[in-house]
């Protein structure tokens, strides 16, 4: 069963995708479809190598960003020793 989907794109790239589906002789849904089932089905075969404990704690840690990892390993290990 197909449900209609309301999406907010930047006017350009709606322009660009419309003319890249044209341009393939498919629709531009299709495209889309296509490629929520890709990345949905990517996902799922990363979670299958992934043990129950780690499959429970995925999506809880947010990456602040650039960390710079040796500094902070030092940092903490100075603590931690001195």
């Amino acid at each position: 069963m197909n449900s209609k989907l309301t999406l907010s794109i930047d006017e350009s790239t709606i322009e660009k995708a419309k003319f890249y589906a044209k341009s393939k002789k498919r629709s531009l849904s299709d495209i889309i479809e296509n490629y929520l089932k890709t990345i949905i089905q990517t996902e799922n075969k990363d979670l299958d190598n992934l043990s129950p404990i780690v499959k429970s704690l995925k999506g809880t840690f947010k990456d602040p960003g650039y960390i710079d990892y040796k500094a902070e390993l030092s940092k903490q290990l100075n603590e931690k020793y001195l």
